[in-house]
């Protein structure tokens, strides 16, 4: 790897921990959000460097629609382990259980969107009065609107138009009773950044993001993973190809992407080369022009 896209990724690295520990630093019950996927793993391994040699002062919080792949899973429940970092499962079945969600209904049926209701749940049961996400600013256009520190009023609402200045690298992590703060450590990463450091630290990823074979099925121009779950419609046929996650997410909205890529060097290389974005095979951003804005709104990652 060439020298000057080594210091690159130190110096995204610096600023990353740096947002961490003064999480640490200036909240009280703090959580990492972890979903299993490239973004918070990466986010994880900052936070035991920041750290290092005692373990990472707080734990993981899943929030677990019960549609996820199980690869994901079992190497969130492995990576716990392995570290004795305390991880905190949260599950959206008994949010629709409680009566508190309403389950979707139809082809296109999804629990993503009810995932706000059970981390707005989970953040007032815990008391947590800082989550830390995975979000990258170059993800979505609504997530390019994020500061380091977001701050979240007592409903869990989110108004991108209030947001306090972060100049010179001071957070205000100020509140009042019952609100709390979103952090997105990696903010100025993009997705070429986060791969090309896991090669560079040669960190463990669930092999979903590399090529296997899987039952999919074509939908409004992405290709689904098929599951017990998915209902397909009267023209859908699931066909047996070779595919990898390049994001990851619930089951029913994570596209797949067709691909022979077998090694972090052939992703990096696949990822030069596409013209679509990370997210464009996700099906829930593509509900509404302001699917992303509408949800984090309402409280979502």
């Amino acid at each position: 790897m060439e020298k000057v896209i080594m210091n690159h990724l130190r110096e995204l690295e610096s600023e990353s921990i740096h947002v961490i520990r003064e999480v640490a630093a200036q909240f009280e019950r703090p959580a990492l959000l972890f979903s299993g996927g490239k973004d918070s793993i990466v986010m994880f391994h900052l936070a035991r460097k920041a750290f290092y040699p005692a373990k990472v002062p707080f734990p993981l919080l899943h929030i677990d629609t019960g549609h996820n792949f199980q690869e994901t899973l079992d190497f969130r429940d492995n990576l716990a382990k392995e570290t004795g970092t305390e991880l905190i499962i949260k599950y959206v079945q008994d949010s629709i259980d409680q009566g508190k969600a309403v389950e979707e209904k139809g082809v296109n049926a999804s629990r993503n969107v009810l995932q706000t209701i059970t981390l707005l749940d989970a953040i007032e049961d815990l008391k947590l009065d800082a989550a830390m996400g995975g979000g990258r600013r170059d993800e979505e256009k609504a997530r390019a609107k994020e500061r380091f520190f977001s701050h979240r009023d007592e409903f869990g609402q989110w108004d991108p138009k209030n947001q306090r200045p972060e100049l010179w690298s001071l957070y205000n992590g100020r509140k009042n009773m019952g609100e709390h703060f979103r952090v997105f450590p990696i903010s100025n990463w993009t997705e070429m950044d986060v791969w090309q450091y896991i090669l560079m630290d040669n960190i463990p990823i669930p092999s979903l993001y590399f090529t296997h074979k899987r039952k999919v099925f074509q939908r409004d121009g992405n290709w689904l993973a098929a599951a017990p779950f998915m209902q397909l419609k009267e023209t859908e046929k699931l066909i047996e190809m070779d595919v990898r996650c390049r994001t990851i997410g619930d089951i029913t909205c994570t596209g797949v992407t067709l691909s022979k890529a077998n090694s972090l060097e052939d992703i990096i290389e696949e990822i030069a080369a596409t013209r679509t974005t990370e997210r464009g095979g996700r099906a829930d951003d593509k509900r509404s022009e302001a699917a992303m804005e509408d949800r984090k709104k309402e409280g979502y990652f």
